[in-house]
């Protein structure tokens, strides 16, 4: 996981280098245009004019340093309102910030001296009509990858967690189920507004009944409950055997198995249960390894 971040974290410092060398080369090119198609001056080459963007764009890019650092250390906080609403004004100080210096040092640059008019109505103005607009875009697309960034690696963080809870679990599912099983230990009947609860231990037998079931018990009574042989079958423990289509045994209670034409199994409350042609194999093999060798 560190190697995998490392690596999508050198991407993104491709991927912003790339647009901000992009960005500078077209800014230049566009001065350039200007300048030669207005006649504003002569002699005016491109390398020129990029010496003189890329020290603007360098501070820049050292200032947005402080913009890395605000949205790393407050993605816990992102995707809120009061999030959004401090980036917003941490972007436009930054853009102001960059403005100041920009106009401090290119009127240091030109030899002119110190006057605050001079400073505010000349330098100031000219580079927020020039720059503060491209600055504000580039700090909000700088903003936008590096908190799609980390909020991925946040998510990834979860997921990781998520997967040590699931094999924690399953750890323990795993030392639990040798001494219990998730197996059903009641049956619960509704019956009028009532439900009557049956424990699975005195379950004898259950037979199909069209849409419903019926369960015997131990006591020689039965009831009627609304599902099917099959849903029941999943939720009782081994001791309870499909023997056939229509009927389960729980085998604790087989008195006698009977090997006739059809096979029965006769139970303890004496009750007979014809084992089906499919089923009897099953049965015989239950049977079998119960047996005392």
């Amino acid at each position: 996981m560190m190697f995998d971040s490392r690596v999508r974290f050198r991407r993104i410092v491709l991927f912003i280098t790339l647009i901000m060398i992009l960005t500078i080369a077209f800014e230049t090119a566009q001065q350039l245009y200007y300048i030669n198609r207005y006649n504003i001056a002569e002699g005016v080459a491109f390398l020129e004019l990029l010496k003189g963007q890329s020290y603007r764009w360098l501070l820049w890019m050292v200032l947005g340093f402080f913009l890395f650092t605000y949205i790393k250390y407050a993605k816990t906080a992102a995707n809120t309102t009061s999030y959004y609403v401090k980036l917003t004004f941490y972007i436009l100080g930054l853009v102001l910030l960059n403005t100041i210096l920009i106009s401090s040092l290119q009127m240091g640059l030109n030899g002119d001296s110190f006057s605050v008019s001079l400073f505010l109505n000349e330098y100031v103005t000219f580079y927020v009509f020039q720059k503060a607009p491209m600055y504000t875009l580039g700090y909000i697309a700088i903003s936008a990858i590096l908190h799609l960034y980390f909020s991925n690696e946040q998510l990834q963080v979860q997921v990781h967690q998520l997967l040590d809870v699931k094999v924690t679990n399953e750890m323990l599912y795993e030392k639990l189920s040798k001494y219990a099983d998730d197996k059903a230990q009641v049956v619960t009947i509704k019956i009028g507004n009532k439900k009557r609860v049956i424990p699975v231990a005195q379950i004898c037998w259950i037979e199909a009944d069209d849409y419903c079931v019926k369960v015997h018990t131990q006591d020689g009574g039965s009831l009627s409950m609304r599902t099917s042989l099959k849903a029941l079958e999943e939720k009782l423990g081994s001791n309870f055997l499909r023997v056939h289509r229509k009927a389960i045994v729980n085998m604790d209670f087989v008195k006698e198995f009977t090997l006739a034409n059809p096979p029965k199994i006769l139970l303890s409350t004496n009750d007979e249960i014809q084992v089906s042609k499919s089923q009897l194999k099953g049965v015989r093999d239950f049977l079998e390894s119960l047996e005392v060798s």
